[in-house]
Parts: C-alpha cells; sequence; structure tokens
C-alpha cells in the first residue's frame, strides 16, 4: 500500500523529486493532490540554499493545527523553513529546523554541521478539494516519514557532480525514500522512544550515510517527521510550539 500521501506513484511529478530551484518557495513546500512534494526547496545551482532569514512567518500563522519543535531542552538557534499547501491553498505541513543552518553537502565537503529539522504534518483523512473538483490526499505517519527523508536529501545534493548525474542521483535517492516510507514495519526502521510534550512516544527512525531520520504522531492530531546531522537523535525531545510568531525576525 502506498503512503497515503502519495495516492498515485504514476501521478508524480516527473523524475520523483523536489521541485527545481526556479519554482516559487511556496509551491516547492506543497503536497499536491495526485503527487509527492518534498518538506524543502532544493539548492539552487551551485549549492546555494534560500537563507531562512528570507523566510516569514506568514504561512505558519495560516496553519489550523499546532507547530512542533524540539523542546526546551534545546537551546541553539531555531530557524524558520517552509510550509507546504494542498491544492486549494490550505496549509498542510512545515518545517523548523534547530543548530546551524546547513549547506548542501557535497562529496568533498567536510561534515561539521548540527542541526535537526522537525517536520508537522497534519493528520487528514482523504477529502474533497475546496473546489469539489477533486479529492485531496489522506495524511500518515509515511507522509512525515517521506517528507522528512527527502528533506534530508535537500541538504545531501552531490554538488560535485554532471547536472545530468546529479538529477539521477537525486531521483534514485528520493525513489528510495519513498519505498522506505512505504514500510516503516520493515527492517530498515527500528523504533525509537521519545518524549512528545513530555509524553513517551515511539517513533520509526532510520540511520543512512546522510544522516537520520524519524517519524510518529502525537496527541495533538499531527504528525511529526524529523531529520539531522551531527545531532543525535537519541536525546531529542519534541513539543508544541508556543508562539510561533516569536520566529518571525
Amino acid at each position: 500500500m502506498l503512503p497515503s500521501c502519495c495516492a498515485d506513484r504514476a501521478s508524480r511529478p516527473k523524475g520523483g523529486g523536489p521541485p527545481r530551484s526556479d519554482e516559487s518557495e511556496e509551491a516547492s513546500g506543497q503536497m499536491e493532490t495526485t503527487s509527492r512534494v518534498g518538506a524543502q526547496a532544493p539548492a539552487a545551482e551551485g549549492g546555494q540554499q534560500v537563507p531562512s532569514a528570507r523566510r516569514t512567518v506568514d504561512g505558519y500563522l495560516l496553519a489550523p493545527f499546532p507547530w512542533y519543535g524540539l523542546d526546551e531542552a534545546f537551546t541553539g538557534p531555531r530557524w524558520l523553513m517552509q510550509v507546504g499547501t494542498s491544492a486549494d491553498g490550505a496549509v498542510e505541513h512545515g518545517s523548523i529546523g534547530h543548530g546551524e543552518e546547513p549547506s548542501v553537502r557535497g562529496e568533498t565537503t567536510e561534515d561539521k554541521e548540527r542541526f535537526a529539522v522537525v517536520v508537522t504534518v497534519a493528520a487528514s483523512p482523504v477529502r474533497r478539494s475546496a473546489d469539489g473538483t477533486g479529492l485531496l490526499e489522506a495524511t500518515s505517519v509515511s507522509s512525515a516519514a517521506w517528507l522528512a527523508g527527502v528533506g534530508l536529501l535537500s541538504f545531501t545534493w552531490p554538488g560535485q557532480m554532471d547536472h545530468t548525474l546529479r538529477d539521477d542521483w537525486l531521483e534514485q535517492q528520493t525513489e528510495t525514500a519513498w519505498v522506505l516510507a512505504d514500510d516503516l514495519a520493515g527492517d530498515d526502521w527500528s523504533t525509537l522512544s521519545l518524549p512528545v510534550d513530555g509524553v513517551p512516544t515511539l517513533f520509526h527512525y532510520r540511520e543512512s550515510e546522510f544522516g537520520w531520520v524519524l517519524a510518529g504522531s502525537t496527541q495533538e492530531g499531527v504528525h511529526v517527521g524529523a531529520y539531522g546531522r551531527g545531532m543525535s537523535a537519541y536525546g531529542l525531545g519534541f513539543a508544541v510550539i508556543k508562539d510561533i510568531a516569536a520566529y518571525a525576525q
């Protein structure tokens, strides 16, 4: 059974990966009705990521669900990334960064960055779009796992590769992330208990050469995914962000 964020494998964007850097930031975060879209936009040519400082809190304020981040035990920097919307414009998911804002890791880049990104995904059933012309996909823990997996890939793009080979690499790795998210009970995943709003919560967890990814659900009606590198997942805790507006700088 396919991840519920992905209605039809054949209908996803060609290449299966996140939109390219020439698309709008809003579009790059969309979870479309018939396709899979990444949590973060990939880097532009030359390996430059759009600075988080340029993003605003406006989209986050439109969400009808609570946003999650690392709990108060984390005292480092926190930064907005971007939100994703459904085909009818409703906010469905978004990401909050913690630690050092990562750059794209190329083949020759030494890993020194320590970061964790928390992805919040609204728990939604299959429902009709606002204009009545189609169906909006259901979301699940697999949705959070896939968005987190692709989010990690967005900072692991081999910048030294030929453009064509780089596209092939991203397509292959994105497909792998999708397959893994579809099989959370498989051998590639282990389980990890972490506090969510102070309550021990079971997460699906996996590690790779690129970093780690985890995904689970909360008692607040949202799914939480996370990914990171250089920062251990084992000591993390998650909590509702009480005032997302405070992130606006």
